[in-house]
């Protein structure tokens, strides 16, 4: 395989598992950039894949099904930093207390990720061949803009006084 199209399907892995995230936690009407929308974050690539009604309701039945297992990956994730935080915030800094919890949350994070990989790939299926091509080519544009952000203009670089 190409090592363009690896780098695309990590970035559509990448994609996927945040949709996954925020389409399992957020509510109907939740925030997003520019204000509040009533479609999932799927919604973004929904539009521009053309999904039928069909593809829709497969995609939906693939993250209710994955819900429970996504749920307390992400409970945990919740949980171990909101430890670490209790951490800093009463005492001086232990790495001895730190370490343990940090590891813990490395496995999570493992865990989490392969099960994002998994429903990514089981969401890609759903795809029909145009539209897998379609989402290669929306992911590289997204990712080549993450990589090379613009620079800010002189009025957002420095501060008002």
């Amino acid at each position: 395989m190409k090592a363009s199209v690896k780098w695309v399907l990590a970035a559509l892995a990448l994609s996927v598992a945040t949709v996954v995230a925020v389409s399992q936690t957020a509510a109907p009407g939740h925030w997003r950039r520019g204000g509040m929308s009533r479609e999932p974050m799927f919604g973004m690539f929904a539009r521009q894949l053309d999904l039928t009604a069909q593809q829709r309701t497969q995609i939906h039945q693939i993250l209710a099904k994955e819900k429970s297992a996504v749920q307390p990956l992400m409970e945990q994730v919740a949980q171990t930093r909101y430890q670490i935080a209790q951490l800093a915030l009463n005492g001086p800094f232990d790495e001895s207390q730190v370490r343990p919890l940090a590891a813990q949350q490395t496995q999570t994070m493992q865990d989490l990720i392969v099960q994002r990989a998994r429903i990514e790939s089981e969401l890609i299926q759903v795809l029909r061949s145009d539209q897998k091509t379609k989402l290669s080519q929306l992911l590289a544009s997204r990712q080549q803009k993450l990589m090379n952000p613009p620079a800010p203009t002189p009025s957002q670089a420095a501060p008002n006084p």
